[in-house]
């Protein structure tokens, strides 16, 4: 099967296809046609990029006013001439699509319908800013795609197997049973992959498995993954909770935005906005959201952002000590995303001092190529080797996450249900 996944955003669609069926999945061998992503939505000046597995791939500026006209566009990469990817969108046998936030309703990824379609508009009282914007994708793709199957993803599902016991919040039980107010987490699709990827790495039983996975991008997450399921996870009800991120707070004292509120005069919508988009590495470092950014000042000697990058890192230490003892003892580390990926001074403060629960990196492993060390999206090992030539206990990889590849798999599963 050919699968087109879609992650639509505010202003942008992410889009894959790749062919996958239940057989090629169990071997590993699934793979991407073309990739790409068009940024910018509701500009003249849009981008336009996407790449092939040879290399090949366009990069320009269009004018793509909505997202009928994005997909419209993508539509026109898939069918053009040159270079010639599909013979026709005939070939598409299913649209998976990302979907933010499942509430308690999706488990597990499902076709949708129009009882589903309710169900996201429902959850987006939960998730205001990402559900609206999924569902815009999933009709405007319906229109292009009238015939075939469309399969909604959700970031949420993977955390559905947290127990009770980590997904209440200490509030009275009857504001959890009357708006559900509970833990959710999010960036289930990356967490699910990368751990799978590690077991797969480890060549260790998956019921008997325990990882930690930290995606790190300008959303950050972190995952204590027991037996191969989600048993803890640092987001929240929404997104904000948990580590320090790009431009959200993370964990915080809900009595200092009181305070702030009556001190600033501020509104909800002013709270929400200073928790949001105003804080994390951008609010303590004054600088920029982007960590490149933060990391170029912190070595030029600026001392927010030497604070910043501290925060950040501490607070994620914290975290993978707590997840640790949560899973009764660790095999693995692994971080992903585009900070967890490329940032080799992150990789190296939020671990240092870890020895004493066996988790120590290979400095010349963790530095190499500028810390960008993960080529054509390999997983690589920069785990110590000690003098006897053994491994660091626990193992630290680095792992490029493909959280499409997930997506166009929970497609094809649901179709398999279909036939």
């Amino acid at each position: 099967m050919k699968i087109l996944t879609l992650n639509c955003g505010s202003s942008s669609i992410k889009f894959d296809v790749i062919s996958t069926s239940v057989e090629v999945m169990q071997k590993g061998q699934d793979y991407s046609i073309v990739r790409g992503v068009i940024e910018r939505i509701g500009t003249e000046n849009a981008i336009v990029r996407y790449k092939l597995p040879n290399g090949d791939g366009f990069k320009g500026e269009e004018k793509i006013l909505d997202h009928k006209i994005a997909l419209k566009r993508i539509v026109d990469i898939l069918t053009g001439d040159k270079p010639r990817i599909l013979n026709s969108l005939s070939e598409i046998n299913g649209v998976g699509h990302r979907v933010v936030h499942g509430g308690e309703s999706f488990s597990k990824s499902v076709i949708i319908n129009d009882a589903v379609e309710n169900e996201i508009i429902a959850c987006s009282e939960f998730e205001p800013l990402h559900n609206p914007q999924n569902l815009s994708g999933i009709k405007v793709a319906s229109e292009f795609f009238p015939s075939i199957p469309h399969v909604a993803v959700f970031d949420t599902g993977f955390h559905h197997s947290i127990p009770a016991k980590a997904f209440l919040y200490a509030l009275p039980y009857d504001i959890y049973q009357k708006y559900k107010m509970r833990r959710y987490g999010f960036h289930g699709t990356s967490h699910r992959y990368v751990s799978q990827q590690a077991i797969k790495f480890l060549g260790i039983p998956s019921e008997n498995s325990k990882i930690i996975t930290a995606h790190l991008g300008n959303g950050c997450s972190i995952t204590a993954v027991s037996g191969g399921r989600s048993i803890d996870t640092s987001m929240g009800h929404t997104p904000l909770e948990g580590l320090m991120m790009g431009t959200r707070c993370g964990d915080l004292d809900p009595a200092v935005i009181l305070h702030i509120m009556n001190k600033e005069k501020l509104n909800i919508a002013d709270a929400d906005s200073l928790m949001n988009k105003k804080s994390g590495l951008l609010g303590v470092s004054g600088i920029s959201n982007d960590l490149r950014e933060v990391e170029e000042a912190r070595e030029q000697g600026n001392e927010r952002a030497k604070l910043a990058i501290d925060i950040f890192c501490y607070r994620l230490k914290k975290y993978i000590t707590a997840y640790a003892g949560a899973l009764g003892g660790l095999d693995a580390l692994v971080f992903t995303g585009g900070i967890g990926e490329n940032s080799s001074l992150i990789r190296e403060l939020s671990t240092n001092g870890l020895e004493f629960m066996g988790t120590k990196i290979d400095l010349a492993k963790n530095n190499a190529n500028g810390g960008r060390i993960c080529k054509e999206d390999r997983l690589v090992d920069i785990s110590a080797v000690g003098t006897d030539g053994n491994y660091s206990r626990v193992r630290t990889l680095v792992i490029p996450t493909n959280e499409e590849l997930i997506i166009a798999r929970d497609t094809v599963l649901c179709i398999e249900k279909l036939l």
